[in-house]
């Protein structure tokens, strides 16, 4: 099959035009007009996906996070993003993204991380302006009233998530919650002004565990745990629309953040 009709599928639900402006989501290694036989999707690329790549005959990677988000002046294997793009070229594997045009997407990362935990996402946390729906996290509402750390358990427990930082806690219970997959710290204000309770999101710093009046229970379960879930619904758009093409779920995709618990 021909990257390009891979590529079509993926982009007819998350149009690259939808990626932010600091991106680099496509096609990054190999020609839309190459002939590929099964593809790998992961979160990141990285030397050991790459391995599982070669072992399983998998001659495209797709990927959450792009491998190359800045230009790349020298490719002489002095660090892991030089050894994996020369790798891929070296070995004929394609590497593909898709980034923030999956994040911003109607039904993308933060709806599908909402209804993993039970939350019918009903708005965009921050609208785009390309169109309905599009946009940057999801606020939903719970079928009823739960204990806030109840939820948090809820968390924990459905997503895999071995530790949650979060603030102090502002209501008791949880009705209304904001997600954005990712470092969603630019939104906390937005989530206060949708009126959740609670904000799940990733990366938040010190301060942003202040929220003002403690009006809003803030909860950062890292960068890689609120986005791996990217691999289910590439695989999802995929297996549903390109039936003969073999498609893998990375079992090397991992975190490269450790934690001593």
């Amino acid at each position: 099959m021909l990257i390009r009709e891979i590529t079509d599928v993926i982009e007819r639900f998350a149009p690259l035009g939808w990626q932010a402006s600091y991106d680099n989501s496509g096609l990054i290694v190999g020609r839309p007009d190459d002939e590929v036989h099964r593809a790998l999707l992961a979160v990141d690329v990285t030397e050991e996906v790459l391995d599982e790549a070669e072992a399983e005959g998998c001659d495209l990677v797709i990927t959450h996070h792009p491998i190359i988000f800045h230009a790349l002046k020298r490719f002489n294997s002095a660090d892991a993003v030089q050894r994996c793009v020369e790798r891929a070229i070296r070995r004929g594997i394609a590497l593909y993204a898709c980034h923030t045009n999956l994040d911003s997407a109607p039904g993308g990362m933060s709806w599908h991380l909402a209804r993993m935990l039970g939350v019918e996402p009903s708005e965009v946390l921050e609208p785009s302006d390309a169109g309905e729906g599009v946009g940057f996290g999801v606020v939903g509402e719970l079928p009823e009233a739960v204990p806030t750390r109840a939820f948090m358990e809820r968390i924990r427990e459905r997503l895999g998530v071995r530790v949650i930082r979060y603030s102090d806690m502002a209501s008791e219970t949880v009705r209304r919650v904001a997600i954005c997959t990712g470092a969603g710290a630019s939104m906390i204000g937005e989530a206060r002004r949708a009126g959740a309770d609670f904000y799940l999101t990733a990366d938040l710093k010190y301060n942003d565990f202040m929220t003002p009046d403690k009006a809003l229970t803030v909860a950062d379960i890292g960068h890689f745990e609120s986005e791996y879930c990217a691999i289910q619904i590439l695989f999802d758009i995929l297996s549903k629309n390109l039936r003969t093409f073999a498609v893998r779920r990375s079992e090397r995709s991992r975190n490269p953040v450790n934690y001593l618990v």
